[in-house]
Protein backbone atom coordinates (compact mmCIF):
# COMPACT_ATOMS: atom_id res chain seq x y z
CA UNK A 1 0.00 0.00 0.00
CA UNK A 2 1.45 3.21 -1.02
CA UNK A 3 -1.54 5.69 -0.28
CA UNK A 4 -1.16 8.50 1.32
CA UNK A 5 0.16 10.69 4.25
CA UNK A 6 -2.10 12.23 6.78
CA UNK A 7 -0.19 15.40 8.46
CA UNK A 8 -2.87 16.77 11.52
CA UNK A 9 -1.28 19.36 13.61
CA UNK A 10 -3.53 20.68 16.85
CA UNK A 11 -3.25 21.62 20.11
CA UNK A 12 -2.01 19.32 22.64
CA UNK A 13 -5.05 19.71 24.42
CA UNK A 14 -7.00 18.80 21.23
CA UNK A 15 -4.47 16.16 20.65
CA UNK A 16 -5.30 13.54 24.10
CA UNK A 17 -9.19 13.60 22.21
CA UNK A 18 -7.46 12.42 18.89
CA UNK A 19 -5.42 10.22 20.04
CA UNK A 20 -8.04 8.36 22.01
CA UNK A 21 -10.40 8.93 19.41
CA UNK A 22 -7.82 7.32 16.68
CA UNK A 23 -7.04 4.32 19.41
CA UNK A 24 -10.85 3.12 18.49
CA UNK A 25 -10.57 3.36 15.06
CA UNK A 26 -10.60 0.03 13.28
CA UNK A 27 -9.68 1.43 10.19
CA UNK A 28 -6.60 2.87 11.87
CA UNK A 29 -3.72 0.86 11.89
CA UNK A 30 -1.14 3.05 13.74
CA UNK A 31 0.12 6.34 13.32
CA UNK A 32 3.03 8.33 14.78
CA UNK A 33 2.36 11.48 17.02
CA UNK A 34 4.96 14.33 18.01
CA UNK A 35 5.18 17.50 19.81
CA UNK A 36 6.74 20.19 17.16
CA UNK A 37 6.50 23.93 17.82
CA UNK A 38 4.86 26.30 15.61
CA UNK A 39 5.83 29.01 14.59
CA UNK A 40 3.95 32.48 12.52
CA UNK A 41 0.77 32.12 14.46
CA UNK A 42 -0.65 35.03 14.34
CA UNK A 43 0.04 36.85 18.12
CA UNK A 44 -3.74 37.55 19.21
CA UNK A 45 -3.91 34.03 19.57
CA UNK A 46 -0.92 32.95 21.47
CA UNK A 47 -0.77 33.40 24.89
CA UNK A 48 2.02 35.90 26.84
CA UNK A 49 4.69 33.26 26.99
CA UNK A 50 4.52 32.06 23.64
CA UNK A 51 4.88 35.52 22.64
CA UNK A 52 8.01 35.59 24.87
CA UNK A 53 9.28 32.48 23.45
CA UNK A 54 8.40 32.99 19.60
CA UNK A 55 6.44 29.46 19.52
CA UNK A 56 3.46 27.95 20.02
CA UNK A 57 3.30 23.87 21.55
CA UNK A 58 0.96 21.76 19.16
CA UNK A 59 1.01 17.86 18.37
CA UNK A 60 1.54 16.68 15.09
CA UNK A 61 0.10 13.21 13.23
CA UNK A 62 1.04 11.24 10.61
CA UNK A 63 -1.28 8.89 9.84
CA UNK A 64 -0.44 6.52 6.46
CA UNK A 65 -3.62 5.11 5.06
CA UNK A 66 -5.18 4.36 1.37
CA UNK A 67 -7.18 7.56 -0.10
CA UNK A 68 -10.86 5.89 0.67
CA UNK A 69 -10.21 5.47 4.10
CA UNK A 70 -8.16 8.57 4.56
CA UNK A 71 -10.78 10.72 3.06
CA UNK A 72 -13.50 8.89 5.65
CA UNK A 73 -10.89 9.29 8.39
CA UNK A 74 -11.11 13.13 7.53
CA UNK A 75 -14.53 13.09 7.28
CA UNK A 76 -15.52 12.07 10.43
CA UNK A 77 -12.55 14.06 12.07
CA UNK A 78 -14.15 17.27 10.56
CA UNK A 79 -17.70 15.72 12.36
CA UNK A 80 -16.63 15.19 15.74
CA UNK A 81 -13.56 17.93 15.94
CA UNK A 82 -16.26 20.76 14.31
CA UNK A 83 -14.36 23.91 15.32
CA UNK A 84 -11.21 22.41 17.30
CA UNK A 85 -8.63 24.40 14.65
CA UNK A 86 -7.48 21.26 13.69
CA UNK A 87 -5.10 21.87 10.29
CA UNK A 88 -4.43 19.33 7.87
CA UNK A 89 -2.80 17.89 4.87
CA UNK A 90 -2.31 15.43 2.70
CA UNK A 91 0.40 13.81 0.27
CA UNK A 92 1.11 10.94 -1.97
CA UNK A 93 3.29 8.44 -0.26
CA UNK A 94 5.90 7.26 -3.49
CA UNK A 95 6.92 4.35 -2.04
CA UNK A 96 7.06 2.49 1.82
CA UNK A 97 8.66 -0.36 3.29
CA UNK A 98 10.74 -1.51 6.15
CA UNK A 99 14.47 -1.49 5.88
Amino acid sequence: MNGQLLYLIMSPKTAELVTEWLLDRHDVPGFTSLLVAGHGSSEHSMTLAEQVSGYTSRTMFLIHLPPETLQTLLTDLGRDFSGSGIHHWRVPVLDQGRL
